[in-house]
């Protein structure tokens, strides 16, 4: 069968190496090779290959094997490409060259490697089993697991190249056979997939307390937005979803930007946002002091959190309290970030007072279109606050000031629910929510510190808080709220 590579005759001793490598003479191109061993990916004229492109086309095997096995200081270039952007895979699988394409892939070449025109080796491998009735270099390629659905430049599979004559069945037949196997394998590993997405969430959601209703409409989009990824892993059409823009509503301390960061992982791992960032902002971030500033300040960080999400703290703060205040720039910040909000750029969630965000929401007639999601955060009770206390001192890192230290059994849930609802008044819950528990806790590790000698050696006793240190934590914290 004549080769496309080099129309010259075998006939005379080839003198380059990629002739040695066309005629198949190992010795010659061992010689050339150990004499001058940058001659190894040396690029011939013209067509840009290399002598791992011209055995491999003509199907060479001990040279294809020499090269490969190369123990000089430069190693063979595997993926090097041509003037069409063909490897040497895709010279083996267009020519026919099944023994050729087995070595190389062996060695690691990527079966996906796409030429100029998108076309990979099983494109290639497909035009030359039509023409010469022997598909044992596509039974190669699929092996290796060559992807039936890979599409060129102009969007046709391997499957599309096939024409309807009655010469092609029996390649057909075989592409369709290694499809539906490709199909059930990536079902398979979505479903392993999706199972460790869910448990990373709900490994996140065991973080937050309380909050179920936002907790379980967590889950729910999480399922939704999953069994759409498997769904495109069957090779399903489904349209792309839109995440929401949300309004977190509750006073301070109830986890809000909390929740945030966990809805940004969330996001980022179901492919819905290309990041996980939440860019935090307030109306000082936003609104400029005069005219004409507020809009490139409030693009600006709109731009930061493109990819992401734009957590807005404090959003009622953009809106005046007297409609009458001409000077306040605060709406202009609030238009400019509604500007954004159908671009699906960037997802947004207004956070703040129940009572005073009514202003945000009555504030834009577009608002309610776009914020579709509201989520309560209520108030942490004393047995919600004790489990958060817990959870912080379980989950420390590394840069954290209370990193290596623990409880003592003592501090049970319950105990610490009852020294809370003991020490501290329901106003004081109220105001400080989850921000009561970092204080507290820092004053407790002082309070360790001042009970122990310096002749203290016992581990157990310089690393652990006892209730006692944490009742001497929020006795220091009431005082200090009190003289505050």
């Amino acid at each position: 069968m004549q080769r496309p590579l080099d129309q010259r005759s075998r006939s005379s001793k080839p003198t380059t190496i990629h002739g040695c490598a066309q005629s198949g003479d190992l010795l010659a191109l061992q010689k050339l090779l150990r004499g001058n061993p940058s001659l190894l990916n040396d690029r011939n004229p013209v067509m840009a290959q290399t002598p791992l492109h011209v055995s491999s086309g003509y199907n060479n095997v001990e040279i294809v094997k020499f090269l490969l096995n190369w123990q000089g200081p430069e190693k063979v270039e595997l993926e090097a490409k041509n003037m069409y952007g063909e490897t040497p895979l895709h010279m083996a699988a267009k020519n026919g060259c099944n023994a050729a394409a087995q070595l190389l892939l062996a060695h690691g070449a990527i079966v996906e490697a796409k030429a100029n025109n998108g076309m990979t080796p099983l494109h290639l491998a497909v035009w030359y089993s039509l023409r010469a009735e022997d598909c044992s270099t596509v039974k190669t390629l699929l092996d290796y697991n060559a992807d039936c659905s890979s599409k060129d430049n102009e969007g046709m599979t391997p499957l599309n190249h096939l024409s309807q004559g009655p010469g092609s069945e029996k390649l057909r037949e075989l592409l369709h056979r290694y499809l539906d196997e490709q199909i059930k394998r990536r079902a398979l590993e979505a479903c392993s997939e999706t199972k460790a997405k869910m448990d990373e969430l709900e490994d996140a959601l065991s973080n937050i307390v309380g909050l179920n209703d936002l907790k379980s409409q967590l889950r729910r989009w999480a399922k939704g937005m999953l069994l759409d990824e498997r769904r495109k892993a069957l090779g399903l059409k489904v349209g792309s979803r839109k995440p929401p823009h949300m309004a977190f509503l509750g006073n301070p301390g109830t986890g809000k930007t909390m929740v945030a960061r966990v809805l940004g992982r969330l996001l980022h791992m179901v492919g819905v946002l290309p990041t996980d960032k939440v860019t935090e902002v307030q109306r000082t971030d936003l609104v400029g002091e005069f005219v004409g500033h507020t809009g490139p300040k409030t693009r600006r960080k709109i731009k930061e959190a493109e990819g992401g999400i734009l957590f807005v703290d404090e959003a009622y703060r953009l809106i005046p309290m007297q409609k009458s205040d001409d000077k306040d720039y605060g709406l202009e910040a609030l238009e400019e970030i509604m500007s954004v909000m159908d671009s699906g750029k960037v997802v947004v969630i207004f956070a703040g007072y129940s009572e005073p965000m009514k202003r945000v929401i009555s504030s834009n007639e577009g608002f309610c279109r776009r914020v579709t999601k509201f989520f309560h955060f209520g108030d942490f009770n004393s047995q919600e606050l004790a489990k958060i206390l817990n959870l912080k001192m379980n989950n420390q890192t590394e840069d954290s000031l209370l990193y290596g230290f623990r409880l003592h059994p003592s501090c049970s849930v319950d105990s610490v629910a009852a020294l809370i609802e003991r020490e501290t008044t329901e106003k004081q819950r109220k105001e400080m929510n989850g921000g009561l528990v970092d204080p507290m806790l820092v004053n407790a590790r002082e309070n360790l510190d001042l009970r122990l000698s310096f002749e203290c050696i016992d581990t157990d006793e310089l690393l652990t808080i006892t209730i006692e240190d944490l009742e001497a934590g929020l006795s220091l914290l009431s005082q200090q709220v009190q003289h505050d």
